[in-house]
């Protein structure tokens, strides 16, 4: 496995896999390796002749209140666990690599970022948009890996590729779960052990707000009720959002199918979390079972 820190050395590589005839598959990081990363590195790993691993701390999406300066890097921890994957490349490039000068040009994100962790984020998803688009545009990949526990961001991207006519496939996978439900997160290490106690809750709500979904509730508010009045009863944590959206539009949803995401944010004292799921959607009468699987069990 290849550390690279150059974008003409990243460039390079990538051009000479396509001159051999290679798919390249890409994950996109921000390091602090964990086992939602490594499973997007197995799925790239299953589907494509190379790997490409980008470990970036991306400062645009940051904003002056967050944890940039103290967000998680060990570089040797995880180039270990990107060989656990057989993973080729990691790239990784210091920041002025990347924005050797004050950026002149962004990527705006127009739709889909006025709801959940867009709301109380301004810039953020430009940020994610832009060095996205960085990016891709020095590894050209042909298959990029999403994790689906980031939904709103993997939307962004999704509708980035489909708006900029990108030749690559974005791919979303499944969310990595502990053994209580918790997603798995870099920023988990910063739960103490009473809020890590409380903290599968905010899965639990959303499971909670599910079963009613299946059994015909198509209220927005009542769905939303039930995922806020659940955290309040069960932490300590303040509520960002709990939302109820049509998927992947990230509006207000109006139709009986489709499918929709169940999504909450919460607070502890140091970390803040994040969590959905997505459900799709058949008519089904009030109080009448909806027999369909969950899909982030998929």
């Amino acid at each position: 496995m290849m550390i690279i820190t150059r974008a003409s050395a990243m460039r390079k590589k990538t051009e000479e896999w396509k001159q051999q005839g290679c798919s390249t598959g890409f994950v996109p990081t921000m390091g602090a390796l964990h086992g939602g990363h490594l499973s997007l590195m197995n799925e790239a790993r299953q589907k494509n002749d190379k790997v490409v691993v980008s470990i970036f701390v991306n400062p645009l999406q940051f904003g002056a209140d967050e944890d940039y300066d103290t967000y998680p890097k060990n570089i040797e921890a995880d180039a270990e666990t990107a060989g656990m994957a057989n993973v080729d490349v990691i790239f990784a490039p210091p920041v002025d690599e990347l924005y050797p000068r004050p950026v002149r040009t962004i990527v705006h994100v127009e739709k889909g970022v006025q709801v959940l962790c867009g709301r109380n984020r301004p810039g953020h998803f430009d940020g994610v948009a832009t060095v996205v688009m960085k990016l891709f545009q020095i590894i050209h990949p042909d298959n990029a890996y999403f994790g689906r526990k980031d939904a709103q961001q993997a939307a962004v991207v999704q509708n980035m590729a489909d708006d900029f006519n990108l030749s690559i496939d974005i791919v979303t996978c499944r969310t990595i779960r502990e053994t209580d439900g918790l997603a798995v997160s870099s920023r988990n290490i910063y739960l103490t052990e009473k809020e890590r106690k409380q903290a599968p809750q905010l899965y639990k709500s959303l499971l909670t707000a599910e079963e009613k979904v299946h059994q015909g509730e198509r209220d927005v508010s009542v769905l939303e009720k039930v995922i806020h009045n659940s955290l309040v009863n069960h932490t300590d944590a303040e509520i960002d959002y709990a939302e109820v959206l049509a998927y992947p539009e990230l509006e207000t949803f109006s139709s009986s199918s489709g499918q929709i995401i169940l999504a909450a944010a919460i607070r502890f004292s140091k970390a803040r979390l994040i969590d959905n799921i997505i459900v799709p959607l058949r008519d089904t009468k009030k109080g009448e079972k909806q027999d369909v699987p969950d899909l982030d069990e998929i």
